[in-house]
């Protein structure tokens, strides 16, 4: 059986923000990687590793101001292909209407482009998650290569979701660019449209923090 699922079950996990409930989270989530090496879970069981003494107030304030305080690194993926725009608000209806077409209802508390959500649906409905998650490849290697330049810990999460996407990922930050104009190389099924966007200005101008 094939180990993505479990993998971007953990990924989502991992990326949720650190609560009272992280100390068992991470170490159920270190468990169930355990019983299943090998090069996607690598990067995951390293971040464990990383974080594993850090108290879980520190831990809070790092995820707060690593993904809360810079539109380079934000959770959220429809931000990196439309940004701070009216057309982001459709971006947004066509996630949710993805999940629903699959019978999935995520929280109603939380936007339906956030990453870890994503995450969870491609664990649960591999097929149509896992299309999204390639959809908005360029999204998610914007963000790993942003968390790699803050030298975060998270890169690492990052990291191995990009490790279930099909081909290489783009070396930096240009290329990464560039697939975000360009789109995805390789077609998708049973899909809802997701149509390509360029990357807006803001994001493409901002400042490194």
């Amino acid at each position: 059986m094939s180990d993505i699922p479990l993998v971007h079950q953990a990924a989502s996990l991992l990326l949720l923000h650190p609560d009272a409930d992280w100390p068992h989270r991470l170490r159920t989530v270190a468990d169930a990687l355990a019983t299943a090496p090998g090069p996607r879970a690598e990067p995951l069981l390293r971040f464990c590793a990383a974080v594993a003494d850090v108290p879980v107030l520190d831990l809070s304030a790092r995820y707060v101001a690593t993904f809360d305080r810079s539109r380079r690194r934000t959770l959220h993926l429809t931000y990196y292909t439309d940004g701070d725009t009216r057309r982001r608000g459709q971006s947004l209806l066509r996630w949710q209407d993805l999940y629903r077409a699959h019978g999935w209802q995520p929280p109603a508390d939380e936007l339906p482009d956030f990453l870890p959500l994503a995450l969870e649906f491609a664990a649960r409905c591999p097929e149509p998650g896992r299309a999204a998650l390639r959809e908005h490849r360029a999204a998610v290697e914007l963000l790993r290569l942003a968390l790699r330049d803050h030298r975060s810990p998270y890169a690492d999460v990052l990291e191995a979701v990009c490790r279930t996407l099909p081909g290489a990922s783009p070396s930096d930050r240009a290329a990464a660019l560039r697939l975000a104009r360009d789109g995805p190389p390789t077609e998708t099924v049973g899909l809802l449209p997701f149509p390509q966007r360029a990357v807006p200005h803001p994001y493409e101008e901002e400042p490194v923090p």
